[in-house]
């Protein structure tokens, strides 16, 4: 990169200035970042689909290799270059770039139970990928939770939400079992408790409340 690590750090505590969930945290930043700083703040801030992409086009120029291998996924490298082919590898990277922020923001446990096995690991949309806005929201990390596979489902079919307050609700369609407690074991007894905070990418309220008011089944 024809930097130092000094040098990298200071570019991100510039750019850190301009994060609005930092000073939220009362998260210190040093202020004297240039316009530039503010330019590629504004620019990628507003579109993580082109953020991920550039980001990915740069590691694999680093590695001499094409981005079409990064991707690595035959049905799109089999298809003709140009819009259609390109739409579809920045798409692919940024589901990979959410997923990864996401799960590494929850330090890959589940934000409901703790779970720490990846294999049993989603990261869930709060505002559902079809509802979500492509630049802005589709591939915002403040638009996910790390959720194991069963409540990714419940989430995703609106059985269970967390509300702008990080309280986790159950829908009053899941009653308990006849059959033992697995339903009280596994949802029920999660109800009114607060999720586990990530260490950065904090669910955005709208998305939730986008989630509470049309996907949540009261």
């Amino acid at each position: 990169m024809g930097r130092t690590p000094g040098a990298v750090a200071l570019k991100m505590h510039n750019l850190a200035h301009y994060d609005p969930e930092l000073r939220k945290r009362n998260v210190t930043a040093m202020a004297h970042g240039s316009k530039l700083d503010a330019s590629v703040w504004e620019e990628f801030s507003s579109n993580w689909e082109n953020l991920s992409y550039q980001a990915r086009c740069i590691l694999a120029n680093l590695k001499s290799e094409s981005i079409d291998k990064v991707v690595n996924e035959p049905e799109i490298v089999m298809l003709p270059e140009g819009g259609v082919r390109e739409q579809l590898v920045k798409s692919r990277i940024g589901q990979d770039f959410f997923r990864m922020a996401v799960l590494n923001s929850y330090e890959n446990k589940c934000c409901i139970t703790g779970l720490a096995i990846p294999e049993l690991l989603v990261a869930s949309h709060i505002k559902p990928w079809k509802d979500a806005d492509s630049r802005t929201e589709r591939t915002n990390p403040m638009n996910g939770l790390t959720l194991n596979a069963l409540h990714d489902k419940a989430f995703d079919r609106g059985l269970i939400t967390v509300t702008p307050d990080y309280i986790i609700k159950v829908s009053s369609e899941i009653k308990p079992s006849m059959e033992g407690d697995t339903v009280e074991d596994w949802l029920l007894s999660f109800a009114n408790q607060k999720i586990r905070m990530p260490n950065k990418f904090f669910p955005r309220k709208e998305f939730l409340e986008f989630h509470n008011d049309v996907v949540f089944k009261t």
